[in-house]
């Protein structure tokens, strides 16, 4: 019964640079019905034209393995590396959440960014945006209590993640 069970994977994969290949990827999950819960992509190396994404999906055992041969194989993939499964990692996000309103409710959000180190970034006599990187847990939970204070808006990145230690992911 181990092999049913559901598990998060965040999946890093280095991949050529080029037009396509994030429909690709993209192509690979809704073709098969895989869920894909956040998808960040970015250069980071111009010289080698490369990219890094970046997928948070959950399956069981056997789903994932199979999103991982697949995306293997498709062509512009350059390394692929299982976060999740090798170690220790660390995994942000960034999010902008608005809040309208005024008063005791204004005063509350307020204190409440203050108790979670969110950043006010604008702010009007009727809307305050924060802006707060984290675990997904954090960004949650600091949205989930916005929500009787006025939440008006939300933003956010998708995670980025990246090995502990020396490990890296490099092609």
């Amino acid at each position: 019964m181990s092999g049913m069970m559901q598990r998060a994977a965040t999946i890093a994969v280095l991949v050529e640079n080029e037009a396509g290949v994030l429909a690709r990827v993209i192509g690979l999950f809704s073709g098969r019905g895989y869920n894909i819960e956040s998808l960040t992509v970015a250069p980071v190396d111009e010289e080698k034209r490369l990219s890094r994404i970046t997928i948070v999906t959950t399956g069981t055992e056997m789903v994932i393995e199979q999103i991982k041969a697949q995306l293997d194989r498709l062509v512009p993939v350059h390394m692929l590396s299982d976060l999740t499964m090798e170690g220790p990692h660390l995994t942000r996000e960034l999010a902008l959440i608005k809040v309208v309103g005024r008063g005791e409710g204004r005063m509350e959000a307020l204190r409440l960014g203050d108790a979670f180190r969110a950043r006010v970034v604008d702010a009007t006599t009727e809307s305050v945006v924060f802006e707060m990187t984290g675990n997904a847990d954090k960004i949650d939970a600091f949205i989930a209590l916005m929500r009787p204070l006025g939440l008006a808006e939300v933003s956010r990145t998708g995670a980025v993640a990246i090995a502990r230690g020396t490990r890296a992911l490099a092609a």
